[in-house]
């Protein structure tokens, strides 16, 4: 028949613990740990370095299109002003109302043509200029999620 333990045999039962095996158990307990933060720690010191990096090169891609896109339009801006020039010119010459209409109409349907075209260019040199600064924080981010995926 087994036997049953007082409540003053169990409060006494203590003297059985090791201390020993408590440190050792602390011990791996505080290794596991610190292993735990370096490893962290190293993948938040690597995703800062590629978010730093990916910072600099948007940085450095916007720069360039941002140059791409005044080149453009201050080339928008000379053609439009030689047109104009060329235009105000050929009025000059202009011997009858009936020339001078057909000239108008021929300015401006060439200009409205040239402006759509223009708007065109800018808008695919804009959309490139996006994608290209997009691209390193896309990768960067990308890449951060992989690394910091739970495991």
């Amino acid at each position: 028949m087994a036997t049953k333990k007082t409540v003053t045999e169990d409060a006494f039962a203590f003297a059985a613990f090791d201390p020993a095996n408590m440190t050792e158990s602390y011990r791996e307990f505080a290794e596991k740990g610190v292993a735990q933060s370096k490893e962290a720690y190293d993948k938040l010191k690597t995703a800062t370095e590629d978010a730093t990096k990916s910072v600099e090169q948007t940085l450095e891609t916007a720069q360039a299109g941002t140059v791409e896109l005044g080149m453009k339009a201050i080339d928008a801006v000379r053609t439009n002003a030689d047109t104009s020039l060329s235009h105000i010119e050929a009025l000059m010459g202009v011997k009858s109302v009936a020339q001078l209409f057909e000239l108008q109409t021929s300015f401006v349907r060439k200009q409205v043509e040239a402006t759509a075209e223009q708007v065109k260019t800018f808008h695919e040199a804009t959309r490139k200029v996006a994608e290209d600064v997009s691209k390193p924080a896309k990768a960067a981010y990308e890449n951060a999620a992989k690394n910091f995926k739970a495991t």
